[in-house]
């Protein structure tokens, strides 16, 4: 019977588990004020030598996010290592994190719907007051 799950699947799950609790945690008491930070998705490479890590930070502008990514990116070796001891495998991925921008995307595409709605109702209330 086949597993449900394969392994690049259940290690990425876990990484993901781990690296949230990680950021949450020992992360921010290193770097200091972080905004509200997303996991929203971790992809491993079949010989799991390689973990990409999409985060979503909100409340943010470009330069702040890109200046968190930057103190991500430099301060990759203390999260792996880190996570090293959190996890049993004999060999950690290198972490790469990437800023994921589909949430923030998908809440201003929902925004830009909403308010397209809300002109056409109004133009329709005012269509039908002057018909009256």
């Amino acid at each position: 019977m086949a597993r449900e799950f394969s392994r690049t699947d259940r290690v990425a799950q876990q990484i993901h588990k781990e690296v949230a609790s990680l950021l949450q945690n020992e992360y921010k008491h290193r770097v200091g004020d972080l905004p509200f930070i997303t996991l929203s998705d971790v992809e491993v490479s079949r010989d799991l030598a390689h973990a990409k890590i999409f985060i979503t930070f909100f409340n943010c502008d470009e330069a702040q996010t890109k200046a968190h990514m930057k103190q991500l990116a430099d301060n990759t070796g203390f999260l792996r290592s880190l996570l090293a001891k959190r996890m049993r495998m004999r060999a950690v991925p290198h972490l790469h994190f990437f800023e994921d921008k589909s949430i923030t995307e998908g809440m201003r595409i929902s925004n830009l719907v909403s308010e397209t709605v809300a002109r056409d109702k109004a133009r329709s209330d005012n269509n039908d007051d002057e018909q009256e």
